[in-house]
C-alpha cells in the first residue's frame, strides 16, 4: 500500500447474497476502478463537516478494494485516531445507477466510501430506493448503501513515528474489533440490530420520496441509518447510545458486546422495551421458518426392516383356504415290523394317526381420508401419495406381526386379526412350534461348578443359556433348510457383550454369533420387545426369539384377494377416501418347524396364595 494512504480495506465483496435476496456480481463496479471518491462518516455526504478525506477505488477479482487517506482537519485526524486504535474497523459504500438481472446487481457507480460502526449484515446489506429524477419510467435508477462488515487494514506514512501493527492483527482497547464484537451477539440480538437499521432506512425512504429534487440529474439518499437528526423513531438505539454500549463492552467489568447490550437494555427499560430492545411484537421481524429437509415430513417409525424380510420369505400360495395333513408315525412301537415265529399268527401293526388342520382367510384393511381442501393447499409434496405410503407400511406391519407373534389385541377386541385365520408362529400349537424356556438360574449353577461364574459376567451366562437352549431344542426341529433367528435387538446386544475373564468379547460380531446359533441369519425386530403370553397353567412367558424357516409358512390369497387399493370421493363431506385391503390366510404348514425361545417371568407367589395356607383358594 502506498505511503500516502492511511488505511486500506474491502469496500464490497462479490457474490454476497444480501438480506433482500440480491447478489453483488463480479465487476459490478468495474467502471469505478481508479476513481477517487470522498471518504465520509456514516454516509453523511450532505454535510461538509462529515467529509474525512478521500478514497481510491480498485476493482479486484473478489470485489472493490479501497485505499483511504484522512484530511489534516480536526474530524479527519479524529477519525484517523479511531481507525488506528481499532475503534472503527468497518467500511461501506454508497452507490447509485444500479442495474440488475433478476436479483443480481451487475452495474453501479460508487459515489462515496464511509466509515461505519459496524456492517448491517455479516456479509452485505443493500437497501435500495427506486427514484426517477424526471418522473419518467424509461430506466430504473436505484441507489443503496452496501455494508460489508469487513475490517480495514492500517498503514502509516512514517514507520519511524508510529509503530505498524503486526500483519493480520487489529488493535482495540480491549483486543477486539467492532466486527468481532458484533459476532458475539446471539442470532436474536443480530436480528434486532438488522431490524433497527431496516426501520431507519424505511424512514429515510419516506423522507426522500417527499423531498425529491427534480433539478438533479441523479437521485441521492438524503438520510442514512446513523443520521441521528433525521431519525424519527424514538424507540431505536441512537448513535450516542451505541458509543456507550461499545465503551461498556470494552471495559474490564463487562467484557463483551452481548453483555453490554443486555446491561443497557436493563438500565434503560423506561426508554425502550426491555424484552424486545425497542420494538413491540418484535417476533414479526424475524425471518420465516424454513424446513431443514424440504418436502414431505420424515416418518418416525419402529423398526421396519424385518417386516420386508418376513413378507419376502413366506411361501405365497394362490389358495386362500389352506389345509395341512400329516400322518403321525412317532409312535414307532405300534408300527414296528415284527419277526415271524413258526406256528404263530402274524399280528397287525398299530393304527396310524392322521393329523389335519384347515385355515380360512380373513380381510385385513386400512381405511383413511383426506379433506380435499388440504390436498389442494399442501403444495410442497404429494400428500395423497404420502398417506398411501403410510397406509401400506401399516398394512405390511400388521401382516408381519400377525404371522410372527399376533396383533396383540385382546380376544374380542374391535379390529382383531383372528389367530385361527392368520396363525402366529409364536402362539401356534406345540405340534407346529416348539416352546422352550431359557434357564438362566440353571446355567449359572452349572457354570459355578467349574469356577467360570467367578470370572465371567452376567452377559456371558445369559448368552450361554440362550445358545445352549436353542441348540438343544434344534434336536426336535423338523423344519426345512437352515432357519433364521428373529429376536429383539437387546438379546443380540447382550450376547455380543459377553466377555471372558480377560475382558475380551466372546463374539466379535454378529456373524460369529450366527455361527454359534447355527442359523442362516439373525433378524432383529424391535416390536418383539416386552411381549408376553400366559400359558394354560397360568405361567407368564416372555418372548426372546423365534427360530424358523418362513418357507414352511404359507400366506394364501386367491385372485382378487391380493393387496388392492380403492379410492372414492365423498361429495357430501368433500373428502378423498382411501381403502387398502387384502384377504389372506396364513399358517405354518410343517410340523415342528419353529422354535419359540422364552423366559419364565411368572411373579413369585405372595404369602396367602399358597394352597396349604388357604385351602379354599
Amino acid at each position: 500500500m502506498d505511503k500516502e494512504f492511511d488505511f486500506s480495506g474491502w469496500a464490497t465483496r462479490n457474490n454476497i447474497r444480501c438480506s433482500d435476496g440480491r447478489t453483488i456480481m463480479k465487476d459490478a463496479f468495474k467502471d469505478c476502478d481508479g476513481k477517487t471518491v470522498p471518504l465520509v462518516w456514516g454516509h453523511k455526504h450532505g454535510e461538509p463537516g462529515s467529509v474525512l478525506g478521500h478514497a481510491v477505488l480498485e476493482n479486484r477479482e473478489d470485489g472493490v478494494y479501497v485505499y483511504g487517506a484522512f484530511n489534516p482537519t480536526e474530524s479527519g485526524q479524529t477519525a484517523k485516531m479511531l481507525v488506528k486504535h481499532g475503534d472503527i474497523s468497518a467500511l461501506s459504500i454508497y452507490a447509485n445507477q444500479l442495474k440488475e438481472q433478476g436479483r443480481n446487481v451487475i452495474h453501479g457507480m460508487i459515489r462515496e466510501v464511509s466509515l461505519v460502526l459496524a456492517g448491517a449484515n455479516p456479509g452485505a446489506f443493500i437497501d435500495s430506493v427506486i427514484v426517477h429524477s424526471d418522473g419518467t419510467t424509461e430506466e430504473d435508477r436505484e441507489q443503496g448503501i452496501f455494508y460489508t462488515g469487513e475490517s480495514i487494514e492500517l498503514e502509516h506514512a512514517d514507520e519511524s513515528e508510529e509503530e505498524k501493527p503486526d500483519e493480520g492483527k487489529k488493535e482495540t482497547g480491549a483486543g477486539e474489533t467492532a466486527g468481532e464484537i458484533f459476532d458475539t451477539l446471539t442470532d436474536k440480538q443480530k436480528v434486532v440490530v438488522y431490524a433497527m437499521l431496516e426501520k431507519a432506512i424505511e424512514q429515510s425512504e419516506e423522507d426522500d420520496n417527499s423531498q425529491q429534487d427534480k433539478n438533479e440529474e441523479e437521485t441521492e439518499m438524503k438520510h442514512n441509518v446513523f443520521d441521528k437528526e433525521t431519525d424519527k423513531n424514538e424507540n431505536v438505539i441512537c448513535h450516542a447510545d451505541q458509543q456507550k454500549i461499545l465503551a461498556s463492552a470494552k471495559s474490564s467489568g463487562v467484557g463483551s458486546w452481548k453483555a453490554a447490550l443486555e446491561m443497557y437494555a436493563s438500565e434503560n427499560s423506561g426508554d425502550m422495551a426491555h424484552a424486545d430492545l425497542g420494538f413491540n411484537n418484535i417476533s414479526t421481524l424475524f425471518p420465516e421458518y424454513k424446513d431443514v429437509r424440504p418436502g414431505a415430513p420424515e416418518l418416525l417409525t419402529t423398526d421396519q426392516g424385518w417386516i420386508a424380510k418376513v413378507l419376502a420369505k413366506v411361501h405365497k400360495s394362490p389358495i386362500s383356504r389352506i389345509r395341512t395333513r400329516e400322518t403321525d408315525m412317532r409312535s414307532i412301537t405300534n408300527l414296528r415290523a415284527k419277526g415271524y415265529q413258526k406256528g404263530k399268527q402274524k399280528a397287525f401293526r398299530g393304527n396310524l394317526s392322521l393329523l389335519s388342520r384347515t385355515t380360512d382367510p380373513q380381510t385385513v384393511y386400512v381405511k383413511s381420508k383426506l379433506d380435499r381442501d388440504d390436498i389442494i393447499d399442501i403444495t410442497d409434496f404429494d400428500v395423497v401419495q404420502y398417506m398411501y405410503n403410510i397406509d401400506r407400511m401399516n398394512l405390511n406391519e400388521e401382516l408381519a406381526m400377525g404371522i410372527m407373534v399376533g396383533d396383540g389385541r385382546a380376544d374380542g377386541a374391535d379390529g382383531k386379526i383372528d389367530p385361527t385365520k392368520i396363525r402366529p408362529i409364536w402362539l401356534d400349537d406345540e405340534l407346529y412350534t416348539i416352546h422352550t424356556d431359557v434357564d438362566i438360574t440353571g446355567m449359572k449353577a452349572s457354570l459355578q461348578g467349574t469356577g467360570t461364574a467367578a470370572s465371567f459376567g452376567e452377559n456371558y451366562i445369559y448368552a450361554e443359556a440362550v445358545i445352549q437352549t436353542l441348540l438343544y431344542a434344534r434336536e426336535k426341529y423338523k423344519g426345512s433348510g437352515l432357519p433364521d433367528f428373529f429376536c429383539t435387538p437387546h438379546l443380540v446386544n447382550v450376547m455380543l457383550l459377553a466377555r471372558d475373564m480377560n475382558g475380551r468379547r466372546i463374539y466379535d460380531n454378529v456373524n460369529e454369533l450366527k455361527a454359534a446359533l447355527n442359523v442362516n441369519e439373525i433378524i432383529t425386530a424391535e416390536q418383539f420387545e416386552g411381549l408376553t403370553r400366559t400359558t394354560t397353567d397360568s405361567k407368564k412367558k416372555k418372548l426372546l426369539g423365534i427360530m424358523c424357516n418362513l418357507a414352511d409358512y404359507s400366506l394364501g390369497a386367491t385372485k382378487g384377494g391380493e393387496i388392492s387399493h380403492f379410492t372414492d370421493f365423498d361429495i357430501n363431506f368433500n373428502q378423498q377416501v382411501s381403502l387398502l385391503e387384502t384377504r389372506v390366510s396364513g399358517a405354518n404348514t410343517r410340523v415342528l418347524s419353529a422354535i419359540a425361545l422364552e423366559e419364565d417371568v411368572t411373579p413369585a407367589p405372595t404369602p396367602g396364595d399358597d394352597e396349604s395356607e388357604n385351602p379354599s383358594g
